[in-house]
């Protein structure tokens, strides 16, 4: 700590300063933020477009579409649960329960079955989007 310095018209004692992490946890703070991503980008509203879309995608799809939707539901789940909306809104609650069930979910090996499956946890995604939106836990892209 350093020496107390006067200065000429102040006559206010001042405390020392105190960290409020260690440096430690500052570093854990900064890689933390370094690792960051925002919630809502442009390839979750794509992701689910090219899911939800009219088309069926292919077998080869499968596997991908649903880590990238897993990935999104938890993320959306993390934002709800940390903001306390799940707490506050009954309609959030309901769409956290059944994201987590369908993200755990193993992927059918049935092509059309992983394809339903891949689609349940787009409506949970876009589903849970909405109320975030309208508990403004998240803002809309300009």
């Amino acid at each position: 700590m350093t020496a107390p310095a006067t200065s000429p018209g102040w006559a206010h004692p001042v405390r020392a300063a105190e960290l409020p992490l260690t440096p430690e946890g500052l570093r854990w703070v900064l890689a933390k933020v370094q690792e960051w991503q925002p919630y809502v980008d442009g390839s979750l509203l794509d992701e689910l477009a090219a899911v939800l879309d009219d088309y069926t995608p292919d077998e080869d799809e499968d596997d991908v579409n649903a880590m990238r939707l897993r990935g999104h539901l938890m993320q959306l789940v993390n934002l709800a649960v940390t903001t306390k909306v799940v707490e506050q809104d009954q309609r959030v609650d309901r769409v956290v329960d059944r994201a987590r069930t369908v993200r755990s979910e193993e992927l059918p090996g049935d092509h059309m079955k992983a394809v339903g499956h891949v689609r349940q946890m787009a409506w949970a995604l876009d589903e849970l989007l909405e109320l975030l939106l309208e508990n403004q836990c998240i803002k809309e892209a300009p």
